[in-house]
């Protein structure tokens, strides 16, 4: 079982690897975009990390819900309302909930996926976080079905999502800022998938530190 401290730590680890990486984000970001991305991730969520406090006796769901809101009023760009609504997805999949199964965190990862496929539009092979979060999700629920528990499924699905990030760096961007590059793109790695990477990746590693 995923417990509610899990997902608090997995939140604080995330903003703190956003934090300690930003000029990195910002430099990828630099050559395809805006080279604002570290900026704005590391801005929101300070403050989605802020908010934690107040909702730590509240359910995953609320939680949740919580850093949702927080990163679509303070962060700009895409990066905002696509990772804003990917856990407002999340929230609703697991809502109620004060721990999650494999089964749960497989429906949270689902739902944030289908969010942020709406909202962006993109698909796989665009060149964002969807060629990371896509082949997270496949991976995670093929250890699912599998019989594999969620330490070993998280395994999978980082593994299949750091993969995804390095295969952006030979595509053409095809959405956001990035695409109007075009074959100038290639080369670079994508900076909204590789926050996304370490969004995940920084799951795994309070998982695998818990000794789950």
């Amino acid at each position: 079982m995923v417990t509610k401290e899990q997902i608090l730590r997995w939140l604080q680890t995330f903003a703190t690897q956003i934090e300690q990486n930003k000029d990195y984000l910002t430099e990828l970001d630099a050559a395809i975009g805006d080279a604002d991305h570290g900026i704005n991730m590391d801005r929101g969520f300070k403050k989605a990390i802020a908010q934690l406090p107040t909702v730590a006796d509240k359910d995953i769901g609320s939680i949740l819900k919580t850093v949702s809101m927080t990163l679509i009023s303070s962060i700009g760009g895409a990066s905002g309302p696509l990772y804003g609504t990917f856990f407002l997805r999340a929230s609703t999949a697991v809502a109620g909930k004060q721990e999650l199964t494999a089964e749960d965190v497989l429906e949270m990862l689902k739902a944030g996926l289908d969010g942020v496929l709406g909202r962006g539009k993109a698909q796989l092979g665009d060149k964002t976080m969807i060629d990371v979060l896509t082949p997270a999700v496949i991976a995670f629920q093929e250890a699912v079905s599998q019989g594999q528990d969620t330490l070993e499924a998280m395994q999978r699905a980082v593994a299949a999502a750091e993969q995804g990030v390095k295969d952006t760096a030979p595509m053409i961007a095809k959405k956001g800022r990035a695409s109007y590059l075009g074959e100038r793109s290639i080369g670079h790695q994508d900076p909204g998938a590789t926050s996304c990477y370490w969004m995940l990746k920084s799951l795994l590693t309070v998982l695998e530190s818990s000794g789950i």
